[in-house]
């Protein structure tokens, strides 16, 4: 049976289907980037402090009732505590005078019993001004993030099987409603429980539909134009919405107009369903080979080629005979499942999104600006998509992962020989070590999609994204460690880039291979030697010379 990329070689590689197609699923990628970090701004702190009632207070009692407090060196306003009223009153009704009269030291505090007064200097407000998320209720933050995260976790493990059974096509389109729908819905959110359980929704559609389009775009696209979209186009479109958040933020500057922004903008990406075809490799994985074929047909006349008479004549006898004598794929099947959290493949995709993640929800460090701060972390990601890009179209795999993981890895252990003066150096080094874990991460994606078979492509790439998703769950609480260790998180990261380089020695190489039809052209790849342990060149079988690739 020939190769799918052997069927549809008359269509060429930059056609203008490939076009279309490469383009429309970029832009659907393009709401992810912006919908997985604006927690950044719709749960950032502002300045706040005790809020005071309309009380008879002099002008120096009522500058002085906040209590100063030393934080890092600096001084700053108490967050948590004023001193009790009652007895400011009494001192201001007898004249006495703050600093002068009365030692501030000694007077009795308390805490915030009327709420809380917020700076509207850099945000009009967030949820944790409309809900008072604050002192005793600042661990909800965290808990909000984790919440998101492990929304984004269950969808990428469901949406992955359930794009294997229903088809790439609806579960991308069922995952951007979910996606739009639920962020908009947030914006009527009264409580802070409602805002969870919505934001817990809109994670189930969150990356899910990347995940979706990624398979779809990976299993349309072939040859070297696969490559560039996989690494490239989708993370680069990943990255765009990225760099927009920070400007809506930056116009909008409250938390339910950002929401607004972020969804009803997504109504424009439905009509796409029209457009967007069916993978051919799925159908002809299910059987439906007249489908298939209708679809490369259709591609052709866009690309304005003659299509043979027969396209996948073979495929389809193929298929009738599997179904007849399914054995052997059976037994691959079983014996030979997806990759599960405890595999090789899973530790890499594990620490990728945990020191992404991490370093990104780290931008409040890098400026006193958080627009300028999130603008920076996401424009680092530009030349590092490209760089991935080109390290999969020349270099293999395997080894390139395991040199990111290692770069970024010493660039983070760096930071903590670098005197808290040299503040630029330390920024530097962060952003180095975003930029190779970014690397990283655009090849993580395109390794995926090319190490299993179409049947079960998208179930693997979403087992493998529920394993990195259970780093995005606690890369919240990595943040919060520099609390106790200044350097704690940069630690932590760079430690479990170590273990992922080392994991990722024992996955199969996939440079210069087309992707795997069946379950068994899968497993003649994981018998063959590994370069990087014995030395010597991993062999390449005969019938994969021709390949397109």
């Amino acid at each position: 049976m020939r190769d799918y990329p052997e069927s549809v070689a008359f269509l060429g590689q930059w056609g203008r289907f490939q076009q279309v197609v490469f383009f429309l699923l970029c832009a659907t990628i393009v709401p992810n980037g912006f919908g997985a970090f604006n927690l950044v701004f719709l749960t950032d702190v502002p300045r706040h402090h005790c809020a005071l009632p309309d009380v008879n207070l002099t002008e120096d009692w009522r500058d002085s009732i906040i209590p100063v407090q030393v934080v890092n060196g600096n001084q700053q306003l108490s967050r948590c505590s004023r001193f009790r009223l009652d007895v400011v009153r009494n001192l201001s009704a007898q004249g006495l005078v703050p600093g002068r009269d009365v030692n501030l030291t000694d007077l009795e505090q308390e805490g915030c019993v009327d709420g809380w007064s917020y700076s509207r200097d850099v945000y009009q407000s967030t949820i944790v001004s409309e809900f008072d998320l604050v002192c005793s209720e600042q661990w909800k933050l965290t808990f909000t993030s984790t919440v998101f995260f492990v929304g984004v976790l269950l969808g990428s493990f469901f949406s992955g099987q359930l794009s294997d059974r229903f088809g790439r096509k609806p579960v991308l389109f069922a995952t951007m409603a979910v996606q739009m729908l639920f962020t908009f819905i947030q914006v009527f959110s009264t409580s802070w429980v409602m805002f969870t359980v919505l934001l817990f929704i809109n994670g189930l559609g969150q990356i899910s539909n990347f995940v979706a389009a990624l398979v779809l775009g990976t299993e349309i696209l072939t040859g070297h134009v696969r490559v560039l979209y996989s690494s490239m186009g989708a993370c680069l479109s990943f990255t765009l919405g990225y760099m927009m958040l920070p400007i809506f933020a930056f116009l909008l500057r409250d938390w339910t107009s950002l929401l607004l922004a972020l969804s009803l903008p997504c109504l424009a990406f439905l009509p796409l369903w029209w457009f967007i075809p069916e993978s051919p490799r799925w159908l002809l994985s299910q059987g439906r080979v007249e489908e298939a074929e209708r679809i490369v047909r259709t591609a052709a006349k866009w690309n304005k080629v003659q299509a043979p008479l027969v396209i996948f004549e073979e495929a389809g006898l193929e298929r009738k005979l599997q179904r007849l004598r399914p054995g052997e794929d059976q037994e691959h099947q079983n014996h030979n499942p997806p990759p599960l959290p405890g595999d090789p493949l899973a530790s890499p995709r594990f620490s990728t999104c945990t020191g992404y993640y991490g370093l990104s929800f780290n931008t409040s460090q890098l400026h006193a600006d958080p627009y300028m701060s999130c603008f920076i972390s996401a424009a680092v990601e530009v030349p590092a998509y490209i760089s991935g890009w080109l390290v999969l179209r020349y270099f293999p795999r395997r080894p390139s992962i395991c040199c990111s993981f290692l770069l970024e890895a010493v660039s983070l252990f760096l930071i903590q020989l670098v005197p808290q003066t040299l503040t630029n150096l330390s920024i530097a080094l962060e952003m180095l070590a975003k930029y190779f874990i970014t690397v990283t991460f655009s090849m993580m994606f395109a390794y995926i999609a090319e190490l299993y078979p179409t049947l079960l492509r998208n179930t693997a790439v979403g087992i493998c994204s529920t394993a990195g998703r259970l780093g995005n769950c606690i890369a919240p609480y990595l943040v919060t460690l520099n609390t106790y260790l200044l350097h704690l998180p940069y630690i932590v990261i760079g430690s479990l880039g170590i273990v992922a380089a080392f994991a990722a020695l024992f996955i199969p190489e996939t440079f210069g291979r087309p992707l795997p039809e069946t379950m068994q052209q899968m497993h003649q790849r994981e018998r063959m030697k590994c370069p990087c342990v014995t030395g010597k060149q991993t062999p390449i079988p005969v019938e994969l010379l021709d390949s397109p690739l």
